[in-house]
């Protein structure tokens, strides 16, 4: 399907740069047309330049945190000819919750979370009744690191919550679907050669597209193994993953959990009774 030249138009949000400009380059590559979605004109132009003639290619400028601004974007996201979506927009808000900025942390929510939640709702009634369609939510290896400690890893409680949140809906809605013809994927990155740590997110990254110093996967092979996954129908993506069987083993562990817990009380939780109490 992510390869059919008749597919129809891919809806890409954050495409100004990183992960979100290379799905733009490899879905024009395939004969996809283009909306591209992201906060900054002047990048989103230069992104919109370097895929060349053969395309249809939009731009869309919008924050997915402003409200009128995604209704924008809802709207053309609902439209008929748009056959896969691509929710890859993301901020990150890094920083110790408890000296975060409310405003900013609510950013986040919206971006990351109501946004992609928005537009998957707009985009699926009409994939839904064609009997073809795709999403594609962009999340972070970081969904599965909620137990481990913010160093070396960043302050990350709401941004990790996120992401979280997207490959439960995105695992979740897969199920719902199953038994139709669209078909919804989870993508889980781990560290990406990208800009996406040089700010919190609160305001875009400006000048020449940059790369933050730790390096790591090149956003072209994120988005190489999204693809092929989708045609794969692999609901899970984690580009780096060597061992696909690790995602069979944690819906194993989750099926363990949910069905060793009854409605009777563990013991560990119920009253001391020994002599003495």
């Amino acid at each position: 399907m992510a390869g059919d030249r008749e597919a129809g138009t891919a809806v890409v949000t954050g495409a100004s740069s990183g992960i979100g400009a290379e799905y733009a380059a490899q879905l024009a590559r395939r004969g996809w047309d283009l909306v591209l979605v992201a906060r900054r004109a002047d990048r989103l132009a230069t992104v919109a330049e370097r895929l060349g003639d053969g395309v249809a290619v939009t731009t869309v400028v919008a924050d997915l945190a402003d409200q009128a601004d995604l209704v924008r974007v809802t709207e053309r996201v609902a439209q008929d000819d748009v056959s896969l979506l691509v929710n890859n927009a993301g901020i990150n808000g890094y920083g110790a919750f408890a000296a975060a900025d409310a405003g900013l942390l609510a950013k986040v929510l919206g971006v990351n979370v109501v946004a992609p939640t928005v537009l998957a709702r707009a985009a699926l009634p009409h994939m839904t009744a064609r009997g073809r369609g795709a999403v594609i939510n962009v999340a972070s290896l970081l969904a599965f690191a909620g137990s481990l400690p913010p160093v070396p890893l960043p302050h990350r409680a709401v941004y990790a919550g996120t992401k979280g949140y997207m490959v439960t809906f995105t695992r979740t809605l897969a199920a719902e679907v199953a038994a139709t013809p669209v078909r919804v994927q989870v993508v889980c990155p781990g560290l990406t050669a990208t800009e996406f740590h040089l700010g919190a997110g609160d305001t875009p990254v400006s000048g020449r597209e940059r790369v933050h110093d730790e390096g790591g996967m090149p956003p072209a092979d994120v988005v190489t193994a999204s693809l092929s996954a989708l045609e794969a129908r692999e609901v899970v993506c984690v580009p780096g993953l060597r061992d696909a069987d690790a995602v069979t083993r944690l819906t194993a562990a989750e099926r363990a959990l949910r069905e060793d817990s009854g409605l009777v009380l563990a013991p560990r939780y119920r009253p001391a009774t020994g002599d003495g109490d």
